[in-house]
């Protein structure tokens, strides 16, 4: 191998127990063969507190450094906030990539049909109810990290890695639905409800290679609306990073891809939106991300899903498994351990591939 050649390795590690699942991503890009001080190490979320330790441990065992170059915190939600926090205690950070919503009520406060809605409190409603992202905005002011809003069009490290949603007018108009706002308490409370009735029947329907039953007019809430979604390009090949991102915000994201003549062929690998949800993803959106279903199984590309190992069958949903696999892109997942992806890196001793999830004949309704 050609110590100068160029490579990642993409380690999604396990979180969450019981229906709960989360993301914790760790990677490295460079020339991986040579001096650990030449490649570049981010981290993308950090799930629970209790993940933050083990991302510390695998950087430090795998990566052979103490430093991560950027950290990315993509959405304020707990199960990929909490074990950051860890990693900047104890791991030298370069800077750390999170939204501030708090920052933007001035901007918003027009959008709340209520006008004794004030941008004062809505600033307050939403330092409350995201106090978790907010301690992590603390500490990184503290230890003196640099912080900025991942919008579109933010790039680093020679292009490398790139921000590619949502924009900033996007982001803004999704903040009057962040939980702790005036107005979204009665819609969250609705889907509550709907999520308890759905609990209750879990319907199943059959599908086969030729007949698909997910659709495109899957919601998600705000917050996951509002995730950062990234792309990562090196030596010619692309991964994209969706987080929990929704229906609305990856068309956004790639339809701004289309725009710039973006090669989707060059897209070897997808990280699976909100572990695996069918309320995150739908035909046309992969149409376009993976291509068009496939008369027989072949591997276009690889798909990755981060669920705890008791997370079906919401997390992940057999139906999206198998709309990903119709058309060329098998899913691997956590589930309890580590699984990593590479492309010009060294070989990791005792580590063995892990198994893509096959057809499923039977999914839920």
């Amino acid at each position: 191998m050609d110590a100068n050649q160029v490579g990642y390795e993409v380690d999604f590690l396990p979180v969450g127990d019981g229906e709960k699942s989360g993301d914790a991503i760790t990677m490295r890009f460079g020339s991986l063969f040579r001096n650990p001080r030449e490649q570049t190490v981010v981290v993308i979320d950090g799930g629970f507190k209790s993940n933050g330790e083990e991302l510390v441990k695998h950087i430090k065992e795998f990566y052979q450094t103490g430093r991560v170059d950027c950290v990315v915190c993509t959405h304020p939600d707990a199960d990929h906030v909490s074990g950051l926090s860890v990693v900047l205690e104890q791991l030298e950070v370069g800077c750390l990539l999170m939204h501030q919503p708090w920052n933007h009520t001035n901007d918003i406060s027009h959008l709340f049909e209520d006008s004794r809605v004030t941008a004062a409190g809505v600033r307050q409603a939403l330092i409350e109810s995201l106090d978790q992202a907010r301690d992590l905005e603390k500490l990184a002011t503290r230890k003196g990290i640099r912080i900025v809003e991942p919008f579109s069009g933010l790039n680093g490290f020679n292009g490398a890695l790139r921000v590619i949603g949502p924009t900033e007018a996007y982001y803004k108009s999704l903040l009057p639905g962040y939980r702790g706002t005036p107005e979204p308490e009665q819609k969250l409370a609705a889907l509550a409800r709907f999520a308890a009735e759905a609990k209750e029947v879990v319907k199943k329907v059959a599908e086969t290679f030729g007949i698909e039953t997910l659709d495109d007019f899957g919601e998600t809430t705000a917050e996951n609306n509002s995730s950062a979604v990234l792309l990562l390009t090196v030596d010619g090949q692309s991964m994209l990073f969706t987080a929990d991102a929704g229906i609305p915000a990856l068309t956004e994201a790639i339809s701004r891809l289309q725009q710039e003549g973006f090669d989707f062929a060059t897209l070897k690998s997808i990280q699976v939106p909100h572990h695996g949800s069918r309320r995150n993803i739908g035909p046309t959106l992969l149409n376009t991300l993976v291509g068009p279903k496939l008369q027989g199984q072949e591997k276009k590309k690889t798909a990755f899903v981060s669920v705890s190992p008791e997370g079906a069958p919401k997390h992940p949903a057999k139906k999206v498994m198998n709309a990903f696999l119709r058309r060329g892109a098998p899913v691997h997942a956590t589930s309890g351990k580590t699984v990593c992806h590479s492309h010009n890196a060294p070989a990791r001793a005792g580590w063995v591939p892990s198994n893509a999830f096959p057809l499923f004949d039977e999914v839920e309704e």
